[in-house]
């Protein structure tokens, strides 16, 4: 086990920031860590990397206890924070460089592994470039870039898709499967649900300091009651049917808004055509139908009552 955190109380006098918060993460696995802000994440991250002192609790990367002075274990251990931080003074590959350096002394290999590196998050045609030129995104890519230069085997990033665009974005998450090909054990901590879909194998949603459900995205959508979200256009709709609508079997919930209605069902079969059918003897004017699965959304707002991003 890579990871493994048992029992873990974290106070800030009054404020229980993680509240016997147990977490395992197994080698190979791109680990998803999912949960609002106040929920325990970052406390989390920091009191694994020993960063920060907790109350109570054990925690062990690699099956052996993580302390301030772990360093056998910090080597191989890479980090990129939400926060850029990388040296405005030194240019992209001095950045790298650098970080490199504070775990490979050897000149030659740091040189390979920096240029690998540069190669790996696309910087190649920026090397020479100040941070202060760079765009978000590509701050974003050199901030990993100095987090995983030296080829550690563990990788934390703490919200490192954070304020970029698109394309850079895509990069970022083609980059990190990349990474755990290659493998790397990741733990992924996100806001954006669809990443953590995307590119997990594994999700721990956190909640008040603790971990509330954990699986794998089927697994936790098997956890809960809602089905699929059916979404149709409608250009004769009134407050009357959509009450008879809200009333009909299986139906959780319906909104209807801006010539759309919007169904959340349990689960079930036929669900889609029981609604259609309801739908045909009030003759409406219907247009397009959409179904889609339910979401990881609609797991943490089945578990925790509210918004991921709250």
């Amino acid at each position: 086990m890579v990871i493994d955190v048992k029992n873990l109380v974290k106070r800030y006098d009054d404020l229980v920031a993680l509240d016997h918060l147990n977490l395992q993460v197994d080698e190979g696995e791109i680990f998803g860590l999912l949960g609002p802000n106040g929920s325990g994440k970052s406390t989390a991250i920091n009191c694994i990397l020993s960063l920060l002192k907790y109350d109570k609790g054990q925690i062990k990367v690699y099956d052996k206890l993580m302390k301030a002075n772990s360093y056998d274990l910090k080597k191989n251990i890479g980090v990129v924070m939400q926060n850029i931080a990388v040296f405005d003074e030194l240019t992209v590959y001095e950045n790298i460089d650098y970080f490199c350096g504070l775990y490979i002394l050897d000149k030659k290999h740091r040189k390979e592994l920096v240029e690998e590196a540069i190669e790996f998050v696309g910087l190649d045609d920026y090397k020479k470039f100040y941070p202060k030129k760079l765009s978000g995104g590509l701050l974003r890519r050199l901030n990993i870039a100095c987090g995983i230069a030296h080829k550690p085997k563990l990788i934390i990033l703490d919200e490192p898709t954070v304020a970029v665009d698109p394309q850079s974005r895509n990069n970022i998450l083609e980059g990190i499967v990349k990474l755990n090909k290659a493998g790397a054990t990741i733990v992924y901590t996100s806001h954006y649900m669809e990443e953590v879909e995307q590119i997990c194998t594994k999700i721990a949603i956190m909640d008040k300091g603790r971990v509330i459900a954990s699986g794998t995205s089927e697994e936790l959508k098997n956890m809960i009651n809602c089905g699929e979200t059916i979404m149709i256009e409608i250009f004769n709709f009134d407050d009357e049917i959509l009450a008879e609508v809200k009333k009909l079997p299986h139906v959780i919930f319906a909104e209807y808004k801006d010539n759309r209605l919007v169904v959340k069902s349990s689960k079930g079969k036929n669900n889609l055509v029981a609604l259609m059918d309801y739908l045909k003897t009030k003759n409406l004017y219907i247009g397009k139908i959409y179904s889609e699965p339910p979401t990881l959304n609609d797991v943490f707002l089945e578990i925790t009552g509210k918004e991921l991003r709250d």
